[in-house]
């Protein structure tokens, strides 16, 4: 029976290539430090080799497994595609690699998350968004996993974070839907309920109609799953109300392409003779007709700055910085003023 053959080894690569091991893994995991020359000639030899680094004893030489976790609310829309892809290109030029988790906005699914990440090794968490119970920080203080928090920014909150002030952009947006005349104002907000960023939408319209002397208690609400189907199910009964109003806000884009695709199969033109804005400004919000009056997220500059930030927690650099992304408004076709025959 023949000799089994081993698995080719970083000295096998550096003489492969007439360079020292040192090299070799510059060239591994930065490859930015190696001039082009000798770096094609090194991935040369490990491509023809068949070399996989030995992450293994780099884990446990460096007594950290360069992984970092991530738990998302969910994978079913684009509202999280951008922020994450940036994060873990970032990632990635520091060594890094991204697991992701969706936790479909459960608690409980998310706490397990957590735990299932720590166990296998993460060196730091990603998570979307304060509310959570304060027991799964101590968790992570215990076992000494940094954590930061992205999608929402809190100055106030012991987690830092990455993210924006939820209230204060739909706040803007609700103030432009006022200036523009509307005061019979609907939202379709997703489920608040353990999800403080649809909280904090809703506060920001309810606080802008405060603000211009509307009772803000007279906000009809409708609280759905950020599905399509259910943005319009939402629209369709906020349609059937006796005043209707004359503007829906909706609380991502999602939930506005659904009220968007309702409006058009009840022969309800928009903005003519109901107005709808949505939130995040994604791809969509672009493509529908008419196109969305939204928020326009930076979520490639969220994600990136995240992972800065995180990354400087894991290797000690930093004990965790917030930082606010600012949003801004984005003007298209779906918001107009009230219908005359409509105004109170």
């Amino acid at each position: 029976m023949g000799k089994t053959r081993s698995a080719p080894t970083l000295n096998d690569v550096a003489k492969a290539a007439g360079v020292s091991t040192a090299t070799v893994s510059r060239c591994l995991n930065a490859p930015e430090r190696v001039i082009e020359a000798t770096r094609q000639r090194v991935m040369q030899a490990v491509e023809s080799l068949g070399y996989t680094p030995n992450y293994a004893a780099q884990v446990m030489a460096a007594r950290r497994s360069f992984t970092i976790g991530a738990i998302i609310p969910t994978m079913d829309n684009a509202i999280f595609a951008r922020g994450l892809q940036e994060f873990q290109n970032q990632l990635r030029e520091s060594g890094y690699t991204l697991l992701v988790s969706s936790s479909a906005y459960d608690p409980e699914m998310e706490r397990e998350q957590i735990r299932t990440l720590v166990a296998r090794g993460a060196d730091g968490l990603l998570l979307i968004g304060h509310a959570r119970n304060p027991e799964i920080y101590q968790y992570l203080e215990r076992h000494q996993v940094p954590s930061m928090v992205a999608w929402s920014y809190d100055p106030t909150a012991t987690r830092p974070s990455v993210g924006f002030s939820n209230t204060e952009a739909m706040g803007e947006l609700a103030q432009k839907v006022i200036s523009a005349g509307h005061r019979r104002i609907a939202m379709i907000s997703g489920r608040t309920l353990g999800n403080d960023r649809a909280q904090s939408r809703v506060d920001g319209v309810r606080r802008a109609m405060g603000e211009n002397g509307l009772d803000a208690n007279a906000l009809t609400l409708i609280e759905t799953d950020y599905e399509i189907e259910k943005g319009a199910e939402a629209f369709e009964q906020l349609m059937t109300l006796t005043p209707r109003p004359t503007v829906v806000m909706c609380g991502n884009d999602v939930l506005a392409a659904g009220a968007l695709r309702e409006a058009g199969r009840l022969g309800i033109n928009v903005p003519e003779q109901v107005s709808v804005t949505g939130f995040d400004d994604i791809e969509l919000a672009e493509i529908v007709s008419p196109a969305l009056t939204t928020v326009h997220v930076p979520h490639r500059e969220m994600g990136r700055k995240a992972a800065i930030e995180l990354m400087a927690m894991v290797e000690g650099s930093s004990e965790g910085r917030s930082v606010c992304i600012k949003t801004r408004l984005v003007n298209r076709c779906s918001l107009a003023g009230p219908p005359r025959q409509q105004l109170p």
